[in-house]
């Protein structure tokens, strides 16, 4: 491999940081950004770099010398005025004889250079550049690409269209000799403004390599100080090919944007208030921000390919306002049922792409590293859970859009969340932050000895986010090898039609027919176990439930510390608790959720605050340990 670095910066936005020196020579991490892309270089295999320098170049030339030290041959061409991001690669026509990687050196980044490299091979291209989307696309130059990823267009960032993919040149390049030709001797040029443009007039082949990898320019003290961050977490490293990334993958109708049915025209298309926030938490964390998402509206023939892609240009564009970036979207336009006189028979097949099948989770996972089973699918129809769990990932359900309610699939979902901005936090920050709190609850069950199961009771408020903990105890435990059951209180509600208003807490969990039936259990008999239905707000017969050899069993529920034959039966008690207005939040979204209406939901959460706050407060006392979720 062959490198050139354009070095010839003088780095006046950097002025503060830099002072006297090249700004290629700004230390990162005690080291010249500059130097962590020669020992980049030479780590997949560089023999040769050409460093193109300008403003005190001799600063440079005497920090690296001939190379050797780093295992490879550096030689320097120094400007003696400057000629631009191209018009300085000139000098080395004649000297290059094959595809060479160019940098510039301002640029903190780690890449599979390799993989890249093989990339513009494998397609032939004259210029192939690495593109991905950023959080600034507004002042960014744009890349279009086509759907094999060959360049169309480029869109300078002061003439954009209204909608744009936010497809950003990351200025690393891989050029065949070829680019010389388009490259005027001695005069100044730029890649992006000059060279490239001639390049895809002349019909030349140039291409997008789509990447997730760290590329950063540092260019002002913002940016270098990020940059700075970044590298001393760990993270430049870790976003780096071959290690693999978790995802998050995300529905779009309802979960990202607002339901419409069958959306097929762009002005219809409404980002949820809190989406790019979510998608912004998502983009500052390891996992990849991947949208998968059935657009049935082509097989229907109410719109064809670019509606759609125009519809997901302005949801890029909406995003990228915000600060925030999928960092890429899948649809499928297929449907499988037949016999409509409008319909688009090119796309009435039955794919292997339409959800649930797992078709477009599949190619994510073959053009980015996707971990899938350290990712997630989060959306508001049972479709999407019956996805993720035929991919083996983690579910969430989030209540906006359809609310799960469209009764296509049996899938229940691992959690669930009012939206998908409370769903990533808790995937990327709170998560994290529970498994501490749960790490003493954890070493008891393992710690425990003998045949009876550990017997864990989790109480709190309602909405305080109890399920939420309860299931990812569970599951963590199950990875550590116990095998558990949980069981919710819900189970014992009396349903709504059989209550009265003067019922109490103690009255609607029937504290009687839980202690009866948990004692029963635990001495090894099979009960006959109800269940809830959240939404209809009514019981149902739901078969028999048993230990089943379980090491542990989880108790949740708004009473578990309340009702005093349960907590004598547990080991280990804990207390969920979260701030009122959290709570309240949560509570009137959980009934909007059932279709109630907003007066009801008033009234109801004042008469919990009377009649069930109150009492489940008290059993406060009775926790060993005390989660504060917030």
């Amino acid at each position: 491999m062959i490198a050139a670095i354009v070095a010839g910066g003088k780095g006046t936005r950097l002025k503060d940081v830099s002072g006297e020196i090249p700004k290629p020579m700004v230390p990162v991490g005690g080291k010249p950004v500059l130097q962590h892309q020669v020992e980049l270089l030479a780590r997949w295999g560089a023999r040769e770099i050409h460093i193109l320098t300008g403003y005190l170049g001799h600063v440079i030339e005497e920090h690296f010398g001939d190379g050797r030290r780093f295992g490879l041959a550096i030689r320097y061409h120094r400007e003696a005025k400057p000629l631009g991001t191209a018009g300085c690669v000139a000098a080395l026509e004649g000297l290059v004889g094959e595809p060479f990687v160019l940098l510039y050196g301002d640029i903190m980044l780690d890449m599979k250079l390799d993989d890249f490299v093989a990339f513009h091979r494998e397609k032939g291209s004259a210029a192939t550049l690495a593109v991905h989307p950023n959080d600034h696309p507004h002042d960014s130059d744009l890349v279009v690409l086509d759907d094999k990823r060959r360049i169309t267009a480029f869109i300078p960032k002061d003439r954009k269209p209204r909608w744009y993919a936010n497809c950003v040149n990351a200025a690393v390049y891989v050029l065949a000799p070829d680019v010389f030709r388009h490259i005027p001797q001695g005069l100044p040029s730029d890649f992006v403004k000059d060279v490239f443009p001639a390049m895809l007039a002349a019909g030349e082949p140039l291409y997008g390599y789509k990447t997730p990898e760290y590329i950063k320019d540092m260019g002002t003290a913002g940016r270098y100080e990020k940059v700075s961050r970044d590298l001393a977490s760990g993270r430049i490293a870790r976003l780096a090919r071959p290690n693999r990334r978790p995802a998050i993958f995300m529905d779009r109708d309802g979960t990202l944007v607002e339901e419409v049915d069958l959306l097929h025209c762009v002005d219809d298309l409404k980002l949820f208030p809190f989406s790019a926030r979510a998608v912004k938490t998502i983009n500052g964390s390891d996992f990849l921000s991947l949208v998968v998402t059935n657009q049935p509206v082509v097989a229907r023939n109410l719109c064809g390919m670019e509606e759609v892609r125009e519809v997901h240009r302005k949801l890029e564009t909406l995003l990228g306002d915000e600060g925030a970036y999928a960092d890429d979207i899948y649809f499928c336009p297929h449907h499988p049922d037949r016999g409509y006189p409008e319909e688009n028979p090119i796309y009435k097949i039955d794919c292997s792409c339409r959800k649930p099948k797992t078709g477009m989770i599949e190619a994510a996972a073959r053009e980015y590293p996707v971990e899938l089973s350290a990712s997630w699918m989060i959306g508001d129809r049972t479709t999407d859970i019956q996805t993720g769990a035929n991919a083996g990932l983690t579910t969430a359900l989030v209540r906006t859009g359809i609310g799960g309610k469209d009764g296509r699939f049996d899938a229940r979902p691992d959690f669930t969340f009012d939206t998908l901005d409370e769903a990533v936090t808790f995937v990327v920050e709170k998560r994290p932050q529970l498994m501490c709190a749960i790490a003493p609850v954890l070493e008891h069950v393992q710690a425990r000895t003998g045949d009876a199961p550990a017997v864990i009771a989790v109480g709190g408020q309602a909405r305080s986010g109890k399920s939420t903990l309860v299931t990812l105890l569970a599951r963590t435990l199950e990875k550590q090898g116990v095998a558990t059951r949980v069981l919710s209180l819900d189970n014992w509600l009396v349903s709504e039609k059989d209550r009265t208003e003067e019922m109490t807490v103690r009255e609607r969990y029937r504290y009687g027919a839980i202690e009866r039936d948990i004692g029963r259990l635990l001495a090894g008999e099979t009960i006959a176990l109800n269940r809830y239905d959240a939404y209809r707000r009514s019981t149902d017969p739901g078969g028999a439930f048993c230990m089943d050899g379980a090491r542990c069993l989880i108790i949740e529920g708004v009473a578990a510390l309340d009702v005093a034959g349960l907590r004598e039966a547990s080991s280990c008690r804990l207390f969920v608790d979260a701030p009122e207005t959290l709570r309240r939040e949560r509570f009137f979204a959980f009934y909007r959720w059932k279709d109630m209406p907003e007066p009801q939901i008033e009234a109801l959460y004042r008469k919990r605050l009377r009649d069930e706050v109150p009492v489940i407060e008290a059993s406060r006392e009775h926790a060993q340990i005390v989660v504060n979720i917030r």
